[in-house]
């Protein structure tokens, strides 16, 4: 393999494990008002991310500084052209994160109402505008030869960019579930657990259609077993929630997504950013890519700190990896109590 084809590998499992991981936080803090029926449900449900959810989001500016550093022509044609998903992006996080510092600065239930309420529409809006930007990416953008978009400030917002909202959402509400479902116990995990297995079929069915097109344009029969392997899993963890195997249907959630994000990014290659206007303005990972002195410089820096960050986030969730319960509610300002 060479080293354009590693780093695009590489880009490709970062962007995966910031949505497998970031995911289920989005989806928890989404289901805050669906799920959490009294107060202390809802400190619970944000007690179960509180301890990652910062350290997930390291993902995303990983994945972002890695197409910067191996793929600058890949970066140049992409964020220009998605300014306003990634806005909303940075808008959906900074309000999230500012939420969740703040709601324990005062006991007072309106105020811990209100930032709760914040927390759930910046985690909305910030999956929702992940979603877009790949799924517009990975769709195409309307880009001429020099890479420039062509058209306004939204030509790059089309049908393609909701159908990727909607699977970025879909996936992450019903990975939320299932994290409350394996991370708690009592009311709230049977309520995740019946919301996993009522929807989760339907949740799935947008991320399906963005791979199907994506490999039907450009796949391999590699790629359609993968994409086989998606729906499969599907199945795997409906049938695990209804037997309530939590941890078995979490991991069958995560295959989705993951020979899903296989099935998007194995169809893809070599292109990093097709053209809608002419397949031959599509920007590959050959002209976008720097010198392989450079990427030889990168992987010998990833291959020694990317094992120590793994193992340190590993072992984070090692240490939170037990359920969490709440006592009953006697006073609507009260503070669940750990089991």
């Amino acid at each position: 393999m060479d080293l354009q084809t590693l780093w695009f590998a590489a880009v490709a499992v970062l962007w995966t494990g910031f949505l497998l991981l970031e995911g289920f936080d989005f989806g928890v803090a989404a289901l805050l008002p669906v799920l959490g029926r009294r107060t202390a449900d809802r400190h619970l449900m944000l007690r179960t991310i509180g301890p990652v959810w910062d350290g997930n989001e390291v993902w995303l500016i990983t994945a972002a500084g890695a197409v910067f550093a191996a793929f600058p022509g890949w970066y140049a044609t992409w964020l220009p052209a998605l300014y306003l998903p990634f806005v909303v992006v940075l808008l959906g996080l900074i309000v999230r994160a500012v939420a969740f510092e703040w709601r324990h600065s005062s006991h007072d239930p309106r105020w811990d109402a209100t930032w709760t309420r914040v927390i759930t529409g910046g985690s909305l809006v910030a999956a929702a505008g992940v979603g877009a930007a790949l799924g517009a990416t990975t769709l195409g953008l309307p880009i001429d030869a020099d890479g420039t978009r062509v058209g306004g400030a939204f030509a790059g917002l089309g049908w393609s960019s909701l159908l990727g909202a909607a699977a970025v959402l879909g996936f992450s509400v019903v990975h939320g579930a299932l994290f409350l479902a394996l991370k708690t116990d009592g009311p709230v995990r049977l309520r995740a657990r019946a919301f996993a297995l009522r929807w989760s079929p339907v949740a799935a069915l947008p991320l399906l259609a963005w791979a199907g097109l994506v490999q039907l344009r450009s796949g391999t029969t590699v790629t359609a077993v993968l994409w086989l392997v998606a729906a499969l899993a599907v199945v795997v963890t409906w049938t695990r929630v209804r037997l309530d195997r939590e941890g078995q249907a979490f991991a069958g959630w995560a295959t989705v997504l993951l020979a899903s994000a296989a099935t998007l990014f194995g169809s893809a290659h070599p292109v990093v950013v097709p053209s809608t206007i002419d397949p031959a303005f599509d920007v590959t990972i050959a002209q976008a890519s720097v010198s392989d002195y450079t990427l030889t410089v990168m992987t010998w820096v990833a291959a020694v700190g990317l094992p120590v960050v793994l193992a340190y986030q590993a072992w984070t969730y090692w240490v939170f990896r037990r359920r969490l319960t709440a006592e009953p509610e006697h006073d609507d300002s009260a503070e669940p109590v750990a089991a």
